[in-house]
């Protein structure tokens, strides 16, 4: 076994591998950019490395920098973790070179796999099934869009070096394709330097399927069963459990031989998936077909591990070191039933937007544990922490496991409730929602979940006004009392010797101006009223502090929240939901400029891709005007209202800051 490791990664993943290697007995020796020196994967690790600027191509994409830093420091192997370098077979190569042992597959079989046209040939070849489509080298554009008119409609366009459902568009029909390949192609040459793209034909209700896979250096191969990952968002993964719900014995071991079989094909040493597209045919069967193979570890390994007992990375590193895998195909079992969610620093209700700022507050479920059990937490992450621009939004992976799938969404339902983010929007509540939609909870899964539960999914707001108004009343109520003084005149409980003391609050709520009153009355309790007219809520206010939160009792209703004061804005956390609702002060805000006028603003930092106008065109309300490129997307600004443009104030290729005037709109 290896004695000292380096990590060239960041983020969780780094922690997740240094935390198997520490158990293990095994050094490790982090590597950190600048935007990641005061990083949580650097305080965990026995060393550190510094290897260049914030952003990746000047840090985690340098392998040469990191290579001198392993041999520096001692190392004798490196763990790729996934994104980055882990399937770069420059990379891989180089290790090899310099005389270290990379943690993962041969350069070979990752450059087997790595460009998916050559692949699918490959997997033709071994007798693994395959959705119809292009897979040839031939990139012209002309060629492309006869192939995909050949094909039929819809069409998905994938970058052939792709991954992580970067460089990926679907079409539905011939003249929108044009302009999604250049959007694509555009996007892969960002993301991985190469342009290159394969079509296929876009499965109906599909599926995504993947089998983990493991191969040792001694010629024997297992699969560890299967994750259904076809909730996503944007081709990204949102939510993935194992088992796969609803998968026949028979078929699961079908995927799995076949998945074997790919592995065989390439060699295969290490942690691999092979990931199949599952059609649902209208007579209930299922038939599927090789997507892709991830040749690394995956973000959503610990719900294999959940189900399995096993530790993935502890195989990777022993496998690596030239030991036999742990365990035969035939010692293999399922048990219980596991679900990961990832939960992102962005906003779901404006296009899953990705967001940057600091964890002000990042408070995580009880019984949080690195090893299988009911509840764990993989982060990169602290209280305090900034998310960047440089980097992926994911913030952590929230995996719960229970004997039954109905006991872990249970419980997945309860983790999030306890999970408390303030500082920056994150998809938490949105990841709720999902699985309390009819379609999660009935396992009615394919990859248009998402969007086939948007009434319910989408600008829904679970903690009403007269709760969040409560909360924030009893928060302020409770913040006095804290500053009262012994003696009986600093006291703010209302107490009048003849007479009621009335109180009035102001509040916006989602865009809305809300009013509430609160009477002291004669005998100590509180009457609140929310709102005005026929829509009002009156009802008694009761409230206590306690160690978990707020004990609140409001117009009959009971419920435990967690508020956390930002300011003027008060963000109220409750077993229903969570929401913000801000205190207004109408001195403070006299005068105010509230209406932006024709500016168009970045809505985060990043770099301008393009501009689909030029100054004096006319255009339309959601007309697309520029297209963004922000951690590792790309987003569209489109026009909030009909005008004409009047100025551009950048150039495709400037970096903006969060905010600023991208261009000027004029009224038509």
């Amino acid at each position: 076994m290896f004695k000292k490791i380096l990590i060239a990664n960041r983020g969780e993943i780094a922690c997740r591998v240094a935390a198997t290697a520490r158990r293990m007995g095994v050094k490790t020796v982090a590597v950190y950019s600048d935007a990641d020196a005061n990083a949580k994967h650097v305080a965990v690790c026995d060393e550190a490395v510094h290897i260049g600027g914030s952003a990746p191509k000047d840090s985690y994409l340098r392998w040469e920098r990191i290579i001198e830093a392993a041999k520096q420091t001692g190392a004798q192997a490196i763990h790729p973790g996934y994104g980055f370098l882990s399937e770069n077979e420059e990379f891989a190569q180089a290790c090899q070179n310099a005389g270290l042992v990379f943690i993962g597959p041969p350069p070979s079989a990752i450059k087997d796999m790595g460009l998916k046209a050559e692949s699918k040939q490959l997997m033709e070849k071994a007798g693994v099934p395959l959705v119809p489509g292009y897979h040839g080298a031939n990139q012209d554009a002309a060629l492309l869009q006869a192939e995909a008119d050949r094909i039929g409609y819809p069409v998905l366009i994938k970058a052939s070096a792709g991954g992580g459902g970067k460089g990926m568009r679907a079409v539905d029909k011939s003249e929108d394709f044009a302009a999604a390949l250049a959007s694509c192609k555009r996007e892969a040459i960002n993301s991985f330097g190469d342009d290159a793209v394969l079509i296929e034909k876009y499965v109906q209700r599909p599926r995504h399927i993947e089998i983990q896979v493991f191969g040792d250096t001694l010629g024997n191969y297992v699969y560890l069963f299967e994750r259904d990952c076809s909730v996503q968002r944007r081709h990204q993964k949102v939510l993935e459990e194992a088992p796969a719900p609803g998968l026949s014995p028979e078929m699961r071991a079908q995927m799995g031989l076949a998945a074997v079989a790919a592995a065989r094909a390439v060699h295969y040493v290490g942690a691999g998936t092979v990931e199949f597209i599952v059609e649902q045919r209208q007579d209930g069967s299922m038939n599927f077909f090789f997507m892709e193979m991830n040749t690394r570890l995956q973000v959503e390994h610990p719900v294999t591990e959940a189900i399995t007992g096993q530790d993935l990375v502890e195989w990777q590193l022993r496998v690596a070191s030239g030991e036999p895998l742990p365990l035969q195909q035939d010692e293999l079992r399922i048990t219980g039933h596991a679900i990961e969610a990832r939960i992102c620093a962005e906003n779901p209700d404006n296009n899953f937007l990705p967001a940057t700022g600091a964890l002000n507050v990042y408070g995580l479920p009880d019984c949080v544990t690195f090893e299988r059990g009911a509840v764990r937490v993989d982060s990169g992450v602290r209280q305090g922490d900034a998310i960047s621009p440089f980097y992926d939004s994911m913030v952590a992976k929230l995996i719960v496991h229970g004997d039954t799938r109905e006991q872990a969404l249970a419980r997945l339902d309860e983790a999030l409730a306890q999970t408390h983010i303030v500082g920056l929007a994150t998809n938490v509540q949105f990841l709720r929602m999902v699985a309390r939609t009819d379609s999660f909870a009935k396992a009615n899964l394919d990859t248009a979940l998402i969007p086939r539960e948007e009434a319910v999914l989408f600008q829904q707001e679970r903690v009403g006004l007269p709760l969040a108004a409560a909360a924030a009343v009893a928060q302020t109520l409770l913040r006095e009392r804290a500053s009262e003084g012994v003696d009986p005149f600093s006291r703010r409980d209302g107490w009048r010797s003849h007479g009621l003391v009335e109180r009035r609050f102001e509040f916006d709520f989602g865009g809305t101006h809300a009013k509430a009153r609160l009477d002291y009355l004669h005998d100590g309790a509180l009457r609140l009223t929310v709102g005005e007219g026929a829509d009002a809520v009156t009802g008694s206010l009761e409230f206590n502090d306690t160690a978990r939160g707020i004990d609140l009792q409001y117009a009959g209703q009971r419920t435990r929240a967690t508020v956390y004061a930002q300011g003027e804005t008060d963000h109220v956390f409750t077993p229903q939901g969570a929401t913000q609702i801000v205190a207004i002060d109408l001195l403070a805000h006299a005068g105010e400029e509230q209406d932006e006028g024709g500016r168009l603003t970045a809505p985060m930092p990043g770099k301008v891709v393009s501009f689909a106008v030029k100054a004096g065109d006319k255009v339309s309300k959601g007309q697309a005007l520029a297209v963004m490129e922000a951690m590792k997307m790309e987003h569209t600004i489109a026009a909030p209202v009909d005008g004409v443009v009047a100025e551009l104030l950048y150039a495709p290729g400037d970096q903006v800051t969060e905010g600023a005037e991208l261009l000027k709109l004029s009224a038509a």
